[in-house]
């Protein structure tokens, strides 16, 4: 389960769709940037391969829930 999800837009004019997130799982901090089409990019410590499509799934969701709410 991931933990202390944070999000903020990627650029100043918050129309332009794109976001940088980050958050905590199993005690480490992962990050990356959102993009609208759903895509992510993983900017610091990737997951391992294994824990990448749960970890997506769950971004994707907290995602639409906490934007495009």
């Amino acid at each position: 389960m991931l933990t202390h999800f944070q999000f903020k837009p990627l650029y100043e004019n918050k129309n332009i769709p794109g976001w940088n997130f980050s958050f905590y799982y199993k005690k480490q901090r992962f990050s990356g940037v959102y993009h609208q089409t759903g895509k992510i990019e993983w900017t610091a410590n990737t997951p391992e391969q294994d824990e990448i499509e749960t970890l997506t799934s769950q971004i994707h969701e907290l995602m639409l829930f906490h934007v495009y709410e």
